[in-house]
């Protein structure tokens, strides 16, 4: 009698939970228009998504597993595996300092020390009032110069303490 009854009764449905906004799906949804299609379309969706959004929303897994048929263990494996994504908001401005040898040998790990301390924060961290995201780069390219960041995409060398002042001096 069970068996009959669990054919007649419909699967329960559970609607998916998410907390992305009508814009953010949007922006999603305009990315894997643009993107799915092409071979090997992961990453260049969640480069896509993390330059339209800031960060790659929790949420926004599902969704592109979906898209383009995958697990979402296998996206979820590829923005935690790789540094570059976030899956929260930055901050105003994102500043990447380099934590590679070469920038450590001229002065690196000192800039590094006055970073965290100016702005009270570690790496992966935002600024309590929002306005800086800090995260480790491991090699920049801008060896010949360092030790080198980049604020808000924007790639500066020799960069010191007194330095670093003044650029997030001009940014704030």
């Amino acid at each position: 009698m069970s068996t009959a009854r669990s054919e007649r009764t419909p699967p329960i449905k559970l609607a998916e939970l998410s907390s992305l906004s009508a814009a953010q799906r949007t922006a999603i949804d305009a990315v894997l228009a643009r993107l799915k299609h092409l071979p090997g379309a992961l990453l260049p969706v969640l480069h896509g998504i993390q330059d339209a959004l800031g960060h790659v929303p929790k949420d926004a897994v599902p969704v592109v597993a979906k898209a383009l048929n995958l697990s979402r263990a296998e996206v979820h494996g590829v923005v935690s595996f790789y540094h570059w994504y976030r899956t929260e908001q930055p901050g105003e401005h994102v500043i990447h300092l380099c934590r590679a040898e070469a920038c450590q040998a001229v002065g690196g790990r000192q800039l590094e020390a006055h970073v965290k301390a100016k702005l009270g924060i570690d790496f992966h961290q935002t600024t309590a009032d929002g306005r800086y995201t800090l995260e480790p780069a491991y090699c920049l390219g801008n060896c010949a110069v360092g030790p080198s960041l980049l604020i808000d995409m924007q790639l500066k060398g020799r960069v010191t303490p007194e330095r670093f002042d003044r650029l997030t001096g001009a940014v704030a």
